[in-house]
């Protein structure tokens, strides 16, 4: 198995679209980093109000769930641009390059396939939520569209991420699964 550090791209001039996906993708990232970190805040907000004010905390938990279910759908694109998801590849290290390029095709077009049906159902529950106006059962009662729309959102994002792997892939711009050539 080969490890790499960053992402398998290359040098040279990359088409004007993937640029821009790739800058959706990064974009995405740092909305990811900053909700991280106002997730803190509001942690830190809800401790003090809790432990040194002795006052009930009425948003703070939901809010801080809902800002780490965005941080991990809306952060899928930035991975993915950086080949950061978890990759055993001891099959794509063994195969010919042919065999190879074939396998990465199969497992993208799979992968945008499978996130493609969740961004539709993701959409949907979304969507019923915004048109029915729910609301969490908590004291809050937090809108729920809102934090839902971090699921189609980050969903869509990362399947677009995607294609835009497969064509890097068709283009010869990346290399299956970032190995070298034999």
């Amino acid at each position: 198995m080969e490890h790499r550090a960053q992402a398998p791209r290359p040098d040279g001039p990359r088409h004007p679209v993937l640029r821009l996906i790739d800058g959706i993708s990064t974009v995405c990232g740092w909305v990811a980093a900053g909700l991280i970190v106002a997730s803190i805040f509001v942690t830190c907000h809800m401790i003090f109000v809790r432990f040194v004010l002795r006052q009930s905390t009425v948003w703070q938990t939901e809010a801080v769930i809902y800002m780490m279910i965005a941080v991990t759908t809306v952060g899928l694109a930035y991975v993915q641009r950086l080949r950061g998801h978890v990759n055993v590849d001891l099959i794509p290290s063994m195969l010919p390059n042919g065999a190879r390029r074939i396998l990465a095709y199969l497992v993208l077009v799979m992968t945008i396939v499978l996130m493609a049906t969740l961004t539709f159902y993701a959409f949907e529950g979304w969507h019923e939520a915004y048109q029915r106006n729910w609301r969490s059962s908590t004291v809050w009662g937090a809108r729920l569209w809102i934090p839902m729309l971090a699921l189609p959102v980050g969903f869509g994002l990362y399947t677009l991420q995607l294609i835009a792997d497969l064509v890097a892939l068709h283009l010869r711009l990346d290399t299956p699964f970032g190995l070298k050539d034999k």
